[in-house]
């Protein structure tokens, strides 16, 4: 496949607001990809590298060889190309990967070099493609959606369900099941903004659970073989020596379980999540990591028994599975609460959460007792409760400091998602950073930076920040019309992707509160 018809489709799904025909669009494109190509292609077409970050900055960008007058590049030679880009390291890489960009571009049209530079840059940024891209590969090659939705929830991405599905036909979807060793996207929780909405919109029986301020975790074990991911999909097995031992410890020989990873002080309370993310995100050295900062994993949920694919099972059902395998000191605190209508229940909760606020943990998610694990989605039957409000947004630029900020990145830009997949700004904060934060903001936003005016530093939308905020006001200044008041920075999420971040709908149920 030419790369020339992945940037053509790739602006007319831009173009256009309506989902059915951006399926339809993605559709026709399935119908004429090859197999081989459908994992890149797809990539590109949500703005993504399959190689990563390469290590590129703007100015290798700036000045470019003249364009080719015809299309001729295939999706198969830019991968190949961008992946001989990012293999570059070592003395004299920079200047490496100019040289090996120039020749890409010297086989590009201007059209190409455009797209290229948009990807390159991170400014290709398309609205939920994946899941409208399931439902376009459904259509072309006859397969039924909710199966092609399924395998690619299995799968932890849409890439490998394409090349199947194109390779090999609508048989191929039934090798996508839940696999001990192979990680699954995790299930997300909606909000309330109390602890009774929350056990309202349960509607039944449900539990209350604290809510963990740590790094998700999904365990994966078979015989000793332990295998740890994060709720990215990374896997983070050799980090953390201490959790494949408890893993080990447990009852069983072949589970996944989900769960949370997080530090705990000598009087018992979680420390601050930034030194949890630190400690997981440590690759040197990790046995001292490990002696300085221990970790324990506290799990909530069981994903897979034996052989047994528990995805479908009532909350109630895994639970009772999970207490067969995960003793109390490593399970989550929670209290059952059969009649949610009954008054009594609703102060339970509420003393269980200020009983989980009091133990320093960051509130609490209510679980609706008859609930299915619904992997990769913000499941309706999982409700979170914190009594701060806070938005997870996407830092798309920061002004340089002043004063003693002279030489930071400090005034961040905050966007949340619109339902395009763009990111919209909702306003500026510099508050709630410290010293080292700032200095940590400066150079990671640095490597992320696509161009600078001496003033605003203008970053790919990668990073994710939590926002703590006291309200939402309307406001002509900023596109939807909405901004937050008196926002500050809690934490970055490095765990979180940018498109986990909150959305343009959310702030704006947080208005009409």
């Amino acid at each position: 496949m030419l790369f020339a018809e992945v940037a053509r489709v790739s602006r007319d799904v831009a173009g256009t607001a309506s989902r059915s025909r951006k399926t339809e669009l993605l559709a026709g494109f399935f119908r004429e990809a090859e197999a081989g190509d459908a994992p890149a292609a797809i990539a590109y077409l949500a703005g993504r590298l399959p190689q990563g970050r390469l290590g590129v900055g703007w100015a290798a960008l700036h000045d470019r060889a003249a364009p080719a007058a015809e299309p001729r590049l295939t999706v198969a030679e830019v991968d190949a190309a961008l992946t001989e880009v990012a293999a570059v390291s070592g003395q004299g890489a920079q200047a490496g990967r100019r040289a090996l960009l120039q020749d890409l571009m010297g086989a590009a049209t201007a059209g190409e070099q455009e797209y290229l530079i948009a990807l390159i840059t991170g400014e290709v940024r398309q609205g939920a493609l994946d899941a409208a891209a399931a439902e376009g590969l459904a259509a072309a090659t006859g397969a039924p959606p909710a199966e092609v939705r399924r395998a690619v929830m299995l799968a932890g991405a849409l890439e490998p369900v394409a090349q199947a599905l194109l390779a090999h036909g609508h048989e191929a979807l039934a090798r996508f099941r839940l696999t001990v060793g192979r990680p699954l996207l995790p299930m997300l929780a909606a909000s309330a903004k109390s602890v009774a909405e929350a056990v309202g919109k349960a509607g039944g029986p449900c539990v209350v659970e604290e809510k963990l301020d740590g790094i998700r975790i999904q365990a994966h074990r078979d015989g000793d073989d332990v295998r740890l991911f994060t709720r990215t999909l990374d896997d983070v097995t050799g980090r953390l020596p201490e959790i494949v031992t408890t893993v080990r410890a447990l009852t069983g020989t072949r589970f996944v379980l989900d769960g949370e990873v997080l530090a705990f002080g000598e009087d018992g309370r979680p420390r601050p999540f930034q030194e949890t993310a630190g400690r997981v995100g440590s690759r040197v050295d990790v046995a001292a990591a490990a002696a300085a900062l221990p970790v324990s994993a506290v799990f909530f949920d069981v994903l897979s028994a034996g052989d047994r694919d528990l995805l479908d099972l009532p909350y109630g059902v895994r639970h009772a599975e999970l207490e067969a395998i995960v003793p109390p000191a490593v399970r989550v605190r929670r209290a059952f609460l059969a009649d949610p209508a009954d008054p009594a229940a609703v102060r339970t909760a509420e003393d269980f959460m200020a009983a989980a606020l009091e133990r320093g943990h960051e509130g609490v998610v209510v679980k609706a007792d008859d609930g299915p694990y619904a992997a990769g989605r913000r499941g309706a039957s999982w409700i979170k409760v914190k009594p701060v409000h806070t938005l997870d947004l996407v830092v798309l630029a920061a002004e340089w400091g002043h004063g003693r900020r002279t030489g930071k990145l400090s005034n961040l830009h905050l966007g949340a998602r619109a339902e395009d997949g763009t990111f919209v700004m909702l306003g500026k904060t510099f508050k709630g950073l410290t010293d080292a934060l700032l200095a940590w903001q400066t150079e990671r936003l640095l490597g992320l930076a696509v161009r600078d005016d001496g003033h605003v530093v203008t970053v790919r939308p990668e990073l994710v920040v939590e926002i703590a905020y006291d309200g939402v006001q309307r406001s002509p200044r900023y596109p939807a019309g909405l901004t937050l008041r008196f926002a500050r920075v809690v934490r970055y999420r490095e765990d979180k992707r940018a498109d986990e971040a909150d959305t343009v709908s959310a702030v704006r149920a947080a208005h009409a509160g």
